[in-house]
């Protein structure tokens, strides 16, 4: 008896699931039915509509397989549901599944958005498209190309993967995958991502980012890296141009870009800084773009100075602002605790040490011409004649100021309360580690340019 009423119930269930199906209704110019197989087919030609529901799709030729609810369309083929406008030469209809697909090329419209593709399938009854293979997506303000993306017609997102890339009046990102929510304006891209500005050389590279177009600001929180490349030219004596690419980098944990209202980044946590003869590690970098200028400083009273490395120089403080111009170093202002530190370079163990208040250097191209000393200046520095050593001198004052020559001290004025102490060369040689300033630390972990390079050429498109 429980046999009996359990298989009238599977009974019923089948038989409700045949009534809900909702079969395709296919009509046009010209009927011809056959079996196949066994199967029955219908041949329809010309102007050929097919509806199921708020389904409708045009050709002009549809093959209708009755027992499957499925149709092969052929020619001009367009399907509709409400704003929805699909386009191929070829597909099919499922109509049980409430599909389309197709390998013959593939235009979806939706409003504002058009998409299209070498191949593809849309879901009615889901609102969601996926498409492979040479995969385009056109809105008002960008223009997003991939190998294969889903778009959820509901939410107005497209995900999209393999060579995914999202060109915009300002920027291009590339990226191994994109999360596009075109009506919120908001981007996730991951792996191998590269934000390249359309208008000048400037590259952010990360594995993860987070852009908000409305908002103008983007955050890259791992692995990022700002690269920007700038080209001098320059002509020698016989009219020949020589072309040197002068590369900034920034690297660090956290990277964050404004783009109004001027063009900023900031750089957060274990941050490296390279350019030319400059390198930088500290916790906290602010580049302002439009000024040409980059600002670092620590996080608190806890944590590290920067430091910076100029040529044989190190310079630390409490912040530490370059100012660029002409795309070259003009002024360096270390603020707060400041102290120098200058290698010879053929006497390694000697080192011209000043310590400050705070300090400004002046550059004139890319070489240091002289450096401003201020409040509480305690110096050591050495002396040479012939480029022969001889002896070093103890100094103090006020204020001070180093003249340069070939970044290299050739002379030392004080200011204000000066005081001065002569230690002769046979009392300096073999002894120069006694000769160090209270504040005096040789950082030797500068950051690498080669390393930096290394971590380019790990992405997967070419700058140039």
């Amino acid at each position: 008896m429980i046999k009996k009423i359990f298989l009238l119930i599977l009974f019923v269930i089948s038989s409700i699931s045949a009534q809900e199906k909702e079969m395709i209704v296919v009509v046009g110019d010209s009927l011809v039915g056959k079996v196949i197989n066994g199967e029955s087919i219908r041949e329809v030609s010309g102007n050929v509509v097919l509806t199921q529901g708020n389904v409708r799709i045009t050709c002009r030729k549809a093959i209708q397989y009755l027992s499957r609810n499925e149709a092969e369309l052929i020619g001009d083929v367009i399907a509709t549901q409400d704003t929805l406008i699909i386009r191929t030469e070829r597909g099919f209809y499922f109509g049980n599944l409430r599909k389309t697909s197709s390998n013959s090329g593939v235009l979806l419209e939706d409003k504002k958005v058009i998409l299209t593709a070498k191949q593809g399938e849309y879901l009615f009854d889901e609102n969601k498209a996926v498409f492979q293979s040479d995969v385009k997506l056109y809105d008002t303000v960008s223009t997003l190309t991939a190998q294969q993306l889903t778009y959820l017609r509901n939410e107005d997102r497209a995900i999209a993967t393999i060579d995914v890339k999202i060109i915009d009046s300002a920027n291009t990102i590339y990226a191994d995958t994109v999360d596009h929510f075109r009506k919120k304006q908001i981007t996730i891209a991951s792996g191998n991502v590269v934000i390249k500005n359309n208008s000048n050389n400037t590259l952010v590279l990360g594995e993860h980012l987070e852009d908000y177009r409305d908002s103008k600001y983007t955050i890259i929180d791992k692995l990022p890296m700002l690269v920007q490349i700038d080209s001098t030219i320059s002509t020698d004596s016989l009219g020949l141009e020589t072309v040197k690419l002068d590369t900034l980098f920034i690297q660090c944990k956290v990277m964050e870009v404004f783009r109004e209202p001027e063009q900023k980044f900031i750089a957060t946590d274990s941050v490296k800084i390279i350019r030319d003869l400059f390198a930088s590690k500290n916790d906290l970098t602010v580049y302002l773009k439009d000024e040409e200028k980059i600002i670092t400083q620590k996080l608190s009273d806890e944590h590290n100075q920067p430091v910076l490395w100029y040529d044989n120089s190190q310079l630390t403080g409490d912040s530490i602002t370059i100012y660029i111009e002409d795309k070259k170093i003009r002024q360096l202002d270390v603020d707060g605790n400041a102290f120098m530190v200058s290698q010879n370079k053929n006497y390694k163990k000697r080192f011209d040490q000043s310590s400050a208040s705070g300090i400004k250097m002046f550059f004139a191209d890319n070489k240091i011409q002289r450096a401003e000393f201020f409040g509480n200046v305690y110096s050591i520095y050495y002396l040479y004649e012939e480029e022969q050593p001889n002896g070093l001198m103890k100094a103090n004052s006020s204020d001070a100021t180093i003249i340069f020559d070939s970044n290299e001290v050739s002379e030392v004025k004080l200011y204000g309360n000066p005081g001065s102490e002569y230690y002769p060369e046979l009392q300096v040689e073999g002894n120069e580690k006694t000769y160090l300033l209270p504040k005096f630390i040789l950082i030797d972990d500068r950051p690498d340019k080669l390393k930096m390079y290394e971590q380019i050429s790990r992405i997967k498109w070419q700058l140039h």
